[in-house]
């Protein structure tokens, strides 16, 4: 996982904040393989609840990490609980890492 640890406490830090202390956060993507380099950061969360899984708390959690990590590159899913997965939701459970 190319992610530091700092980059990693600064992503399930910000997730707790805006999507629940019970939400779900996968990397996937590029930074999953330790052989690759660059790529923007790709994450796949499922807030605790439905009411947290909105536009506005995306916006938020992404300005908010801004500030932690810097302007990386970060591609967010947010799902509520219980969602349909679409393909790429597909794409993240299997092949996605917790942090």
């Amino acid at each position: 996982m190319r992610l530091t640890e700092r980059e990693r406490d600064a992503i399930l830090a910000c997730a707790r904040r805006h999507f629940g202390a019970g939400s779900r956060v996968l990397l996937f993507r590029s930074r999953v393989d330790d052989e690759r380099r660059g790529g923007d950061i790709d994450l796949h969360v499922v807030a605790e609840t439905p009411a947290q899984a909105t536009l506005t708390s995306e916006l938020r959690f992404r300005a908010d990490l801004a500030d932690l990590i810097g302007e990386e590159r970060v591609d967010v899913l947010v799902r509520e609980p219980g969602y349909a997965p679409r393909p790429i939701d597909l794409i993240a459970l299997r092949t996605g890492r917790p942090l």
